[in-house]
């Protein structure tokens, strides 16, 4: 892990990730525990599991304070590792490429309240405790943290890892949650899954040309969700798995091994 103490330390409680951008961090306490982050208080279940995470652009140290019961609080710094990010530069575009007219901008807005209202669930469940497998399997085509720059205007960067596959492909939960979004044709994102898996941690499934599970279903690693499809702004059928914690966007793609071979 790349946790940097302010000095050695031997804590009493477990840290299980990376302090890095794009990183997340599960934790493991005494039941009982409580637990803050910049003196934010963190979630933690019945039996002192929690999770952090840092975004694509955090930089920095943060202070990790644990309290178990009957004992004196523990903190730990933690300096964020940077990463590089590929930045591609575009011009020559025409502007109706870059910029929405107005009636598709409304719907846009409209939409992304939609998802953000999908992603504030907060429970104590620890389904994320179980781990995460790749939802679909084929060629990587994006990273995270990525970003184009097209006409000289920086876009959003990409949050996701893309897995390029025919359009039909199978997409599995890749952890046990519940569906809290579960949308045919998003403007940007075409057919659209949110699973939160606990705590404010959610993966999000995006171009999908078929949604097979509607909000309020439970599922459990490997079940079939939907299909891989290039619906909404897409050039070719792939599957962009993203990941958030709380509003932080996290990259899922550190959390599986290497994608299976089909060989």
């Amino acid at each position: 892990m790349l946790l940097a103490c302010a000095a050695p330390i031997t804590f009493a409680y477990e840290l299980d990730g990376d302090a890095v951008q794009g990183g997340l961090i599960f934790g493991q306490a005494a039941s009982g525990a409580t637990v803050t982050l910049d003196g934010q208080d963190i979630m933690v279940s019945g039996n002192g599991r929690f999770v952090i995470g840092f975004g694509r652009d955090d930089s920095g140290s943060v202070m990790l304070s644990v309290t178990e019961p009957g004992t004196a609080t523990e903190t730990v710094q933690l300096d964020i590792a940077p990463r590089e990010y590929n930045i591609e530069r575009v011009d020559g575009l025409p502007p109706k490429t870059v910029t929405p007219d107005p009636e598709s901008l409304a719907r846009i807005r409209r939409e992304g309240a939609l998802v953000s209202s999908a992603r504030t669930r907060r429970d104590t469940r620890t389904d994320w405790a179980t781990g995460f497998s790749w939802p679909a399997q084929g060629r990587l085509s994006g990273f995270y943290g990525s970003q184009r720059v097209l006409n000289g205007e920086p876009r959003r960067p990409h949050f996701g890892v893309d897995v390029a596959a025919p359009t039909g492909t199978p997409v599995t939960a890749p952890a046990p949650g519940i569906v809290t979004l579960a949308e045919p044709d998003l403007y940007y994102s075409g057919g659209t899954i949110i699973i939160d898996h606990g705590q404010g941690l959610s993966s999000s499934f995006l171009h999908l040309s078929a949604v097979d599970v509607k909000v309020g279903d439970e599922v459990k690693t490997g079940d079939l969700i939907g299909k891989i499809g290039a619906t909404g702004r897409a050039t070719g059928p792939h599957l962009d798995w993203r990941m958030n914690w709380l509003d932080k966007r996290v990259d899922p793609q550190r959390l599986v091994g290497e994608m299976p071979s089909n060989d």
